[in-house]
């Protein structure tokens, strides 16, 4: 399996977890100095301890009938993987969100680990 085939299995998994309520997958894969956007933080959230904090509070809360990872890119640069790409979740019969998403991750001992994540809302068009 390429490497950037591993990358995008692992964003792939957690993110099947995280649309059934359980961040663990991400947790699993953040480093200790992971950085973190959302928008609907009002600032970056810095450090592994607080990004568990931030998942613990949506533990649960998460649901999504139906998603898809549109368009994702890995630019592989070695020990760094970027990996963009656009998820749309479909919440209930009636609702879609529409997501962009960059994480960047790093090639530890312990594999590969997001040192960088940003979620963004696209424009309306």
């Amino acid at each position: 399996m390429s490497e950037e085939h591993v990358v995008f299995e692992l964003e792939r998994s957690a993110l099947k977890r995280w649309c059934m309520g359980d961040p663990t997958g991400f947790l699993e894969i953040s480093a200790l100095e992971v950085t973190y956007f959302d928008p609907f933080l009002p600032q970056r959230l810095d450090g592994w301890d607080n990004l568990n904090s931030y998942y613990e509070c949506l533990r649960g809360k998460v649901s999504v009938l139906h998603y898809e990872i549109i368009n994702p890119q890995i630019q592989d640069l070695g020990d760094i993987a970027i990996l963009t790409y656009n998820f749309v979740s479909q919440v209930n019969d009636k609702r879609k969100l529409r997501w962009n998403c960059s994480e960047v991750y790093r090639r530890t001992a312990l594999g590969w680990k997001i040192i960088q994540t940003h979620w963004s809302l696209p424009q309306s068009s």
